[in-house]
């Protein structure tokens, strides 16, 4: 048989479209952290078509198209037109933020993204939030099922935003018919990021309260992006834990990190941490205190099943955070500069907590009394 005409064979390859590779993914706080990374990483990816960054400054990532703008602003529906799929990471959960400013920026930046991707055509967004909304509890399982209840309360930083981040998340495909969101909930997350839980290792001495069963489950930021390139190639769908396989016990942090206990009873350390906050002495509120006491390890068998795998484990993180922490010091959430923390480290364990002696001199003169 004879070969087509070659006039014909290019009547036939204009007839028939190739295939686009790969869909246009968008990534709101593309500019810093977390954001940053996710857009690097997509950006060099044979399997996304090209990224969409949005932020209040532009990055450096030039393969990317960037849009500069407040994401609470309703113009952002606009620039995500032609979009397949939004990963929204433009939170504000900054230790150091007003709570009131950074709720209000939080909840209203998810609600308009979400609106102006099903205004623009998006058909998935990918939230990320944090295992924290699983809540700490004596009684959690261990490990956490992804499909467990969610009992955080809004108790300790930033988990009030994220819970309603939830919430936005779990309405919106109701709402918008055809759009759907999966969403990320990462352990404790380490790899340049300031949290309560990584100030927690700045301190002299690690805080146990009496009586708790602290377990720990790191995830390192290289695996959340990876996580966020799996749900934004909708590799998987739903709710996803993503952390190291496994979990540390208290005994085993401490005997990894060098760095020894200091144990209060539970009426002190919360008291004094609650007081501490209130008068704005410490950035971390009293809630905080519980996802060092209580476990809250999670699954990650959502991720497993499609095929993920941390490249980290437990102990490699663990020590990278204390690697990166190196010459800070932190007590009770409160960085000290060094002649503080020279001045801290010397008084030995009872400073780990300011106040707590103020706490236990007034305990004690109240039995007096009696």
């Amino acid at each position: 048989m004879s070969s087509p005409d070659p006039q014909v064979r290019a009547a036939r390859n204009r007839s028939t479209p190739t295939p686009s590779r790969g869909p246009v993914v968008a990534v709101t706080g593309a500019a810093t952290g977390v954001g940053d990374l996710l857009t690097r990483r997509l950006a060099a990816s044979e399997e996304i078509k090209q990224v969409v960054a949005l932020d209040e400054r532009r990055g450096d990532v030039p393969e990317a198209r960037w849009h500069i703008l407040d994401i609470r602003d309703p113009a952002i529906a606009e620039k995500l037109c032609g979009v397949d799929v939004v990963v929204h990471l433009a939170l504000d959960l900054d230790l150091e933020t007003d709570a009131a400013a950074r709720t209000a920026y939080n909840v209203r930046g998810t609600q308009t993204v979400l609106t102006a991707a099903a205004a623009a055509g998006v058909h998935r967004v990918v939230l990320c939030t944090s295992a924290m909304v699983y809540g700490a509890l004596p009684d959690n399982a261990i490990p956490l099922s992804e499909d467990a209840e969610l009992r955080a309360t809004a108790e300790a930083t930033g988990v009030g935003d994220l819970l309603e981040i939830e919430r936005l998340g779990r309405r919106a495909p109701r709402a918008h018919p055809g759009l759907h969101v999966t969403v990320v909930r990462p352990a404790v997350l380490v790899g340049g990021t300031d949290t309560a839980l990584t100030r927690y290792f700045e301190s002299p001495r690690l805080l146990v309260v009496a009586g708790s069963r602290p377990t720990w489950q790191f995830c390192h930021v290289e695996d959340l992006v990876s996580a966020l390139e799996y749900a934004a190639l909708e590799k998987v769908d739903g709710e996803l834990a993503v952390g190291c396989d496994g979990w540390l016990e208290q005994e085993e942090v401490e005997e990894l990190s060098g760095i020894r206990r200091m144990e209060l009873p539970s009426a002190v350390a919360l008291g004094a941490a609650a007081r501490l906050h209130r008068i704005g002495l410490t950035p971390s509120p009293a809630g905080d205190l519980a996802y060092t006491m209580h476990p809250w390890v999670v699954s990650v068998s959502r991720l497993h099943d499609a095929g993920w795998r941390a490249t980290w484990t437990n102990e490699e993180v663990l020590a990278a955070l204390l690697a990166e922490v190196e010459g800070r010091h932190t007590v009770a959430g409160r960085r000290l500069g060094r002649k503080d923390a020279t001045a801290a480290g010397a008084a030995g364990a009872t400073v780990a907590l300011l106040g707590t002696a103020a706490l236990v001199r007034r305990a004690r003169k109240a039995r007096r009394r009696i």
